[in-house]
């Protein structure tokens, strides 16, 4: 039994190989570009609408009100980033109902790339909130005792959504293994179940975390500097 994506080589040319983790990382992004191409192509805006538009429909505005409900004041501005975390985590999560189909999340590597995404996400939007000076004082909060820690904190939290996606989403492929050799019969379709229902809580999990660390490192200020987070800004009249 593999426990990881990795480890299924599937094939391999003068020393590189093609593994299971890559191949269905870039079938899954194929499978999100072909689908929201398809339906975007053909949005209507009158009174007859297809269904997978609206489908689309409850999915993006779904995400954008849980992102506003987090406490960020321009949830359009964050729309893009955090849809396309969940959507990808639930979908290469869902996927593996399709027999031959191993999670690309299963594997370290890609939940160490996601994880590293919200690394990077964090000072980017942070910065341009509230400029590099503002959000470099945010480490030294509430003095510069804390500079390492803050720092660590900041790695820590980074390890933490990857260990988490990954331990998860493996465990669930482990389990299901041991209980399919116990009882065939019985037990798969009770495993991909609850493979659907828990794939599905990990990429909202996984996704509202990040948006919460954006938040925290956008709303926060070094001591004295004067908050108003509920004042409007320019920008918010087009979302």
């Amino acid at each position: 039994m593999r426990i990881s994506p990795d480890e299924w080589i599937i094939a391999q040319w003068q020393g590189i190989s093609l593994n299971a983790t890559v191949l269905f990382t870039w079938a899954v992004m194929a499978i999100l570009v072909a689908v929201s191409w398809a339906i975007t192509a053909r949005l209507s805006e009158g009174e007859k609408v297809s269904r997978w538009q609206v489908m689309l429909e409850v999915i993006v505005t779904s995400i954008r009100d849980q992102i506003a409900e987090i406490g960020a004041g321009r949830p359009g501005r964050y729309l893009p980033f955090i849809g396309t975390l969940f959507l990808f985590i639930a979908v290469s999560n869902l996927l593996m109902i399709v027999p031959g189909y191993t999670a690309p999340t299963a594997s370290l590597s890609t939940t160490v790339a996601l994880a590293l995404c919200v690394l990077v996400a964090v000072p980017v939007f942070a910065v341009s909130e509230r400029g590099v000076g503002g959000y470099l004082r945010g480490y030294l909060r509430p003095n510069a005792v804390m500079l390492p820690f803050n720092i660590i904190a900041e790695l820590s939290r980074t390890i933490a959504l990857a260990v988490r996606l990954y331990g998860n989403v493996m465990s669930g492929t482990v389990i299901a293994g041991i209980l399919i050799s116990v009882a065939p019969f019985f037990f798969p379709v009770l495993m991909q179940l609850l493979g659907l229902l828990t794939g599905f809580i990990q990429a909202y999990i996984f996704a509202v975390l990040a948006m919460v660390y954006i938040a925290s490192a956008e709303r926060a200020r070094p001591l004295g500097e004067a908050q108003d987070d509920d004042a409007p800004h320019d920008n918010d009249k087009g979302d």
